[in-house]
């Protein structure tokens, strides 16, 4: 019943909390994630801790592969050697549970099915790049080639990747895959290998060649529901961003800015966006999808850093500004002290009564680039 109190506290009394400076929310966010990494069974980060079982669920690869950086990113900050040891033990661990072919499996490691996936493979090469090219590790680099190339072999003539989906995310075909090109151009920096990059190309022509006038991708949420996650949009527009900026393509900037606009105008006035949208950009959700919110400040600095617009600045600050009001760092229960959860008010259909690991680590990384463009 606990979990009851979870959602009456947000769906009657609206508790928020105090904002303070960012380094305090950074803290409390980063010591959360320590903190899950410490609960799991082995050297991954659980899941989400479920407010309803009262209880973490087990290791995911996917999202630890691309927490590892968040982690290095902090430790350099902070000069915290306690994140950057997690993460290489991290790296070690995703290197150790990666499957023979060179894929990641899908789902948590005490998933029924266990199946090669792209998403989940072009996440963790975002781990292994970076702990290869922080800590030089062998073992990462040996990893992320692997990776790489089975990406690069699942791809379709036309850039698109339909096979190997997910088991748990119903439809062969996901626009939001193309965050992995974003994946194969950390490999290409790392690695120098052309065929990633090339690939990477070849997956943003296939998406774009997909969207429609108004900038919207088809197919871009993980069900079958024609209105997307504010998380998967989120998901596309950074993956088209980065291979844009990358080679300087115009026109790939051109429609990750189009998404961008289109998301800018759903921005509640406190910050928050809805968490589905329809392919006219509207919504009819009242509710919010955190880990969106957090993805889309990160965007949107992303789009200041490039265009200097200081709209984007705003718009991404007052994102934030409306995640840490609802991140509790006065609490007692370390389970959920610092954490973001999946929806809000929690009992909404995103990670219902659950605290996602990935939010919180969007989180963090929206929060550390506003504090590093300050």
């Amino acid at each position: 019943m606990r979990h009851l109190m979870y959602a009456f506290k947000d769906n009657y009394i609206k508790k928020k909390f105090n904002v303070t400076d960012l380094d305090r929310h950074i803290h409390g966010a980063v010591n959360w994630l320590l903190w899950a990494f410490e609960q799991s069974k082995d050297n991954g980060v659980p899941h989400c801790f479920d407010v309803k079982i009262n209880g973490w669920l087990p290791s995911y690869p996917e999202t630890t592969g691309y927490i590892i950086p968040t982690l290095y990113d902090y430790a350099k900050l902070y000069q915290n050697e306690d994140a950057s040891k997690a993460a290489l033990k991290m790296s070690q661990w995703e290197s150790e549970v990666q499957l023979a072919d060179g894929g990641v499996r899908a789902g948590h490691m005490e998933a029924e099915i266990i199946k090669p996936t792209i998403f989940n493979t072009g996440q963790v090469l975002f781990g292994w790049a970076r702990c290869y090219q922080e800590d030089g590790d062998q073992q990462a680099k040996k990893s992320l080639i692997a990776a790489s190339d089975w990406l690069v072999s699942a791809m379709d003539d036309d850039g698109a990747w339909r096979r190997y989906p997910s088991p748990f995310a119903p439809g062969d075909i996901k626009t939001y895959n193309v965050r992995c090109a974003f994946g194969l151009v950390w490999s290409h920096k790392t690695l120098g290998d052309d065929k990633y990059l090339e690939a990477a190309v070849k997956n943003v022509d296939w998406v774009k060649s997909n969207a429609l006038s108004n900038g919207w991708l088809p197919n871009n949420c993980l069900t079958k529901n024609p209105q997307a996650l504010t998380h998967t949009i989120a998901y596309s527009m950074r993956g088209i961003l980065e291979v844009g900026d990358y080679i300087k393509n115009e026109s790939y900037m051109e429609l990750a800015l189009k998404m961008a606009d289109s998301m800018l105008k759903l921005q509640n006035e406190d910050g928050s966006f809805p968490g589905r949208v329809k392919k006219n950009w509207t919504s009819e959700h009242q509710w919010s999808c955190i880990t969106g919110n957090s993805q889309l400040a990160l965007n949107f600095l992303r789009f200041y850093e490039i265009t200097k617009n200081q709209k984007w600045f705003d718009a991404a600050s007052k994102a934030n500004r409306f995640n840490m009001s609802i991140q509790d760092l006065e609490t007692s229960d370390r389970n959920i002290k610092g954490a973001l959860k999946g929806s809000y008010p929690i009992n909404e259909e995103y990670m219902r009564y659950r605290y996602p690991n990935w939010a919180t680590k969007f989180f963090l990384d929206a929060l550390i680039k506003e504090k590093a463009l300050t």
